[in-house]
């Protein structure tokens, strides 16, 4: 019957996209349904990287590049036009539907004492997925968020339930940040005070509080909220916050980083592979990091021709997109840094770097004298750690409203230069036409 219920589900996501799903097509009823349903969910690519296909962490040469299906090739050299894959917006709304049918699940159970902390795992589970999947789709396909235009610009579909009558339009950014920011705040109210247990039970990829607050942090960040995006980081640390020591890894390894290492906090796993199987690491990237900074070796692979791959990815052949606490440091530190604590942010870049330093050699810590070198210090660590995270794309979209932190990105491809300016409107991509094929939503503007 479980089966069942998660193929009818999932095949039911066209109708779902159509604005014709049919709760009566779905069939899961308990807490143990549930359960396998968001596990399901977990594991697994499927969440939107157009962003990172787009981002300048690496470049693709002119045969690689044309050998490319049009929905990767036009995004890289940032076409007006580009029309990505219509998963990276219909995967996203897949989860949504199950989240939603769950949530739906969940509110006719009225669970027993003993099953009270399950029941509310597993709707901070469902809150947690669908606020990921809005955010992802936010990333992409809606203008960088600004507190003073949020309420005219276009959000996204938010679909919140199951039903064939609900209504379907994009509303405004506000509300598409307000409900990802709802859903996450509830999330952490429901979730359980344990540690991430993905390195134990890799088939049971089950959020924990420290998440859903590494989440809001991730997202109050994007919003220009700092002192709400460093309350959270704050409290996802304190509830988890381990790193790796890079000493400990073999950078002889062709993926020398673990899945569900140490510092994962929630597993998610992106879409498309563009990036990390044809793609040559940029120099302008590679050339950040100090021979004895460990990541130079562990991140980035020598072809011996010149050329250099990404291999630091924390899901071997594939793109993390999910939550790590070395991210949470880092959310904390610049945080801190705008804050005017030069001291704190100094604090967590060092316990960051130190983690990635070669231990034979001799660790110097970071300094800064003023609050600008310290944020500058922040911004360019993040560089280094998180590079094919899924999260450049968006670094850039909220950076460049400051023209301290603005940049032009720049490809060469077949001997012709493509250029993509600070704020240009194609920091925002075209919903898929596929999807305007089936559903009236209104284009983003070119």
């Amino acid at each position: 019957m479980l089966f069942l219920a998660v193929m009818i589900c999932l095949n039911s996501c066209k109708k779902f996209l159509d604005v014709k799903p049919d709760k009566k097509q779905v069939i899961p009823g308990t807490l143990e349904d549930c359960r396998s349903l968001l596990n399901s969910q977990f594991l697994g690519g499927g969440y939107p990287v157009a962003a990172e296909i787009s981002s300048d962490d690496y470049y693709l040469t002119f045969n690689n590049w044309n050998a490319l299906l049009p929905s990767n090739r036009e995004p890289y050299l940032w076409q007006s036009d580009a029309n990505i894959s219509f998963g990276e917006w219909s995967a996203p709304y897949e989860r949504i539907l199950v989240a939603n049918q769950v949530l739906e699940t969940l509110s006719d159970i009225k669970p027993l004492a003993q099953e009270q902390v399950e029941w509310n795992k597993l709707k901070g589970t469902a809150l947690l997925l669908r606020a990921m999947c809005y955010y992802s789709l936010a990333q992409i396909f809606t203008k960088p968020y600004d507190p003073g235009t949020a309420a005219q610009d276009l959000g996204i579909p938010l679909r919140l339930g199951t039903s064939i009558d609900e209504k379907i339009e994009r509303g405004n950014l506000q509300q598409t940040y307000q409900r990802i920011v709802q859903d996450l705040t509830e999330s952490a109210g429901l979730l359980p005070a344990e540690q991430p247990d993905t390195r134990v039970k890799k088939s049971v990829i089950m959020p924990v509080k420290a998440a859903a607050f590494a989440a809001l942090a991730r997202v109050y960040l994007v919003m220009g909220d700092y002192p709400n995006a460093f309350n959270n980081a704050d409290a996802s640390l304190k509830q988890y916050g381990i790193l790796m020591n890079y000493n400990t890894l073999d950078t002889s390894q062709y993926y020398p980083i673990p899945r569900f290492n140490q510092e994962v906090v929630l597993e998610l796993e992106g879409s498309g592979l563009v990036p990390v199987l044809f793609g040559l690491a940029s120099d302008d990237l590679r050339n950040l990091y100090p021979e004895d900074d460990l990541r130079k070796t562990l991140y980035f692979r020598d072809n011996k021709d010149g050329t250099y791959s990404f291999k630091g990815t924390y899901i071997p052949g594939s793109i993390f997109s999910g939550l790590a606490t070395d991210e949470i440091y880092l959310i904390r530190a610049e945080c801190s840094a705008r804050a005017g604590n030069i001291a704190a942010a100094l604090a967590d870049l060092n316990t960051l770097r130190k983690n990635r330093w070669n231990a034979t050699a001799v660790f110097i810590p970071l300094t800064a004298s003023n609050v600008e070198d310290a944020l500058k210090l922040v911004i360019l660590e993040r560089r280094k750690e998180l590079p094919f995270r899924t999260l450049r794309w968006t670094d850039l979209r909220r950076l460049n409203k400051d023209n301290r932190s603005a940049v032009t990105l720049k490809r060469m491809l077949n001997g012709q230069q493509y250029t993509l300016p600070p704020n240009d409107l194609r920091y925002t991509l075209l919903i898929p036409r596929e999807v305007l094929q089936r559903v009236n939503l209104p284009q983003n503007p070119r």
